[in-house]
């Protein structure tokens, strides 16, 4: 009988080993790398797809004249190309060579080669469109120059020819905006008139008049050359051709996991054999086996309620720390959020000054006298030759119109200088936003630097506040080299500084009020900035405690500043500290970071 057994159980043995052997041949035949390498293949037409819209994209660039470089044009096609090649080796090691193939390969091919031939013609066609587009300017003002040489009288009979040259400038700028027939049209009537006018002026418009014109008629005959290379390209159906390259990656793809689900079936069947033939023998051991089979079961129990209380434990910590670290993110959301609004505050400063000095420009301004002087010609209209000629106030007015135009070409020159200060100021604040974003760790812009300027910008932005608080600043400035560095962070820091030293002198009354900036190369490796007062000074029990979060010596202080300083100088890689002599006597704030030349950095 055992020997009987013993037999059963050889032959089983070998049914088993038989089920396996056949198993494994299934699974070397269908198990392959090509699901993986259908995914590549159809990531790299997803690639050279996305390439084709940037080539598509930088051209529009080109046509609105967003970038005069034509080196975007090229590359997009070298990098399609290069991808191209990566695809077709992946299509040689599939083995594809049925014509199908060959005939979406011919077709991309001859799709890219068309789009090419069009941007080159787009390249040579828009480059001669945008230079006379850009010499339009220049060459209205040489018309318009000669003009401003002329005596009043000439100037009088001339204005509608520089005006219609002036309308025409803007009609051919238009014109290649929005490209119709009647803008060209007007354009053609324009230069036609302009070419019967110029034999009324003096020699010396001609050649200007004929520049002009001769850019313009240029103008007329390529933009709408341009237009049509650009529908052209559009037409390429290059896009198309990848998605039928993608279509045929597909059918074939899914014909390979027909044959996989085919050796799937077949390594199903033989494993269920497999399983049961296991089955069997697992029964005849199990029993040989039953006392460590008992054994087994009660360490298992043992065992789970091991885990389950490991488990318990653990979800307890997990949820202590989660309460941990939702508080912790709320304090450091309330504390980027109060940095924020701090510097903010000390921008807005600078806001209100430009706003209200806009303000009372306005309301002062110089063009409510040419709102009288309408008055005196709307009252003569009848006889304005005569009151022009003859009235005392009548030969005054041109005069005065006259001074009229230069008190408010000047007036405008000094609101538009604030204006710029003004939207100056407002970008920072965005900039300050964006700098506190930066604290939770994304990486700091770094651009070429003149410190001096940067001190100067400080300056304006706290300008209102130390001219109320008649405090003299001193400026020591060294032979600094333009730096790369993070112009915000920066920024940020002498905006603060500077503030905290005009606040440290609002009581000193006994002695002039006096800043001093000093900016030098400590080393050779290092850039020193510092900013001293002679006001109140710091306290020996308060130095330690100077830049810490929330820590102010002023009423209305909400001590965010020199925190938000001090971080943004480790940020730097630097270090930010604070020196004084005791109460009363100033203080002197340091600012180190490591010096970066420019050429350096290049």
């Amino acid at each position: 009988m055992k020997t009987y057994h013993r037999r059963n159980l050889l032959v089983l043995s070998g049914v088993a080993l038989l089920l396996a052997s056949t198993l494994l041949f299934l699974y070397l035949k269908s198990s392959s790398d090509q699901t993986a390498t259908y995914a590549e293949s159809r990531d790299l037409i997803r690639q050279i797809k996305q390439l084709n819209a940037q080539w598509e994209t930088e051209i529009l660039k080109a046509r609105i004249a967003i970038s005069h470089n034509y080196d975007p044009l090229v590359a997009p096609l070298n990098e399609m190309t290069q991808l191209w090649e990566q695809f077709e080796t992946k299509e040689t090691n599939h083995g594809r060579n049925d014509p199908i193939w060959h005939a979406g390969h011919d077709a991309y091919h001859t799709a890219v080669q068309e789009k090419t031939r069009l941007v080159e013609q787009f390249k040579s066609h828009n480059a001669v469109l945008r230079n006379s587009l850009a010499f339009l300017p220049t060459a209205e003002d040489d018309i318009q120059e000669p003009l401003t040489r002329l005596l009043d009288e000439d100037k009088l009979q001339l204005q509608n020819i520089a005006t219609d040259t002036y309308d025409l400038l803007l009609s051919s700028l238009e014109f290649a905006q929005v490209t119709s027939d009647d803008k060209a049209a007007d354009i053609l009537v324009g230069l036609n008139k302009l070419k019967v006018n110029k034999e009324r002026l003096p020699e010396q418009f001609h050649s200007p008049i004929d520049v002009l014109s001769n850019h313009i008629a240029l103008i007329l005959r390529e933009q709408p050359v341009v237009n049509r290379l650009l529908q052209n390209i559009e037409a390429v159906p290059v896009a198309a051709r990848l998605d039928d390259i993608t279509s045929l990656l597909n059918q074939d793809q899914q014909q390979t996991e027909a044959i996989d689900r085919r050796y799937h079936f077949y390594m199903l069947v033989f494993s269920t054999l497999l399983v049961m033939v296991l089955v069997y023998l697992a029964t005849r051991l199990m029993r040989s086996f039953g006392e460590i089979n008992r054994v087994n079961k009660e360490l298992q129990t043992a065992n789970d309620i091991l885990e389950q209380r490991v488990e318990e434990r653990t979800r307890e910590l997990k949820d202590t720390q989660s309460e941990l670290l939702d508080t912790a993110r709320q304090a450091g959301m309330a504390e980027i959020a109060t940095n924020v609004l701090h510097n903010v505050g000390n921008v807005l400063n600078s806001v209100n000054i430009s706003a209200d000095l806009v303000t009372r420009k306005l309301r002062s301004s110089k063009a409510q006298g040419l709102g009288k002087a309408m008055q005196l010609i709307n009252a003569h209209q009848d006889d304005l030759g005569v009151f022009l000629t003859q009235d005392e106030k009548g030969k005054l007015l041109p005069g005065y119109l006259n001074q009229l135009v230069d008190a408010i070409a000047l007036e405008q020159q000094g609101m538009t200088d604030e204006l710029a200060q003004l939207s100056k100021s407002v970008d920072h604040i965005k900039d300050i936003v964006a700098t506190q974003q930066s604290y939770a760790g994304a990486n700091s812009l770094m651009e070429p630097l003149h410190i001096s300027e940067l001190l100067e910008d400080a300056l304006r932005m706290n300008a209102g506040a130390l001219t109320r608080h008649h405090v003299t600043v001193v400026k020591e400035y060294g032979d600094v080299p333009q730096v790369m560095g993070d112009k915000h962070r920066l920024l940020l820091i002498l905006i603060n500084l500077i503030s905290n030293a005009k606040y440290a002198m609002t009581d000193l009354s006994n002695r002039p009020r006096q800043m001093t900036l000093g900016v030098k190369v400590v080393e050779d490796t290092i850039l020193q900035i510092s900013v001293k007062d002679d006001g109140e000074g710091i306290a020996p029990e308060n130095m330690t405690r100077i830049f810490a979060h929330g820590f102010t010596t002023r009423k209305e202080g909400h001590g965010f500043g020199l925190h938000s300083c001090a971080l943004a100088a480790i940020e730097m890689n630097g270090h930010l500290t604070a020196h004084s002599d005791g109460p009363g006597k100033g203080a002197l704030f340091t600012l180190q970071i490591p010096l970066k030349p420019v050429m350096e950095e290049a």
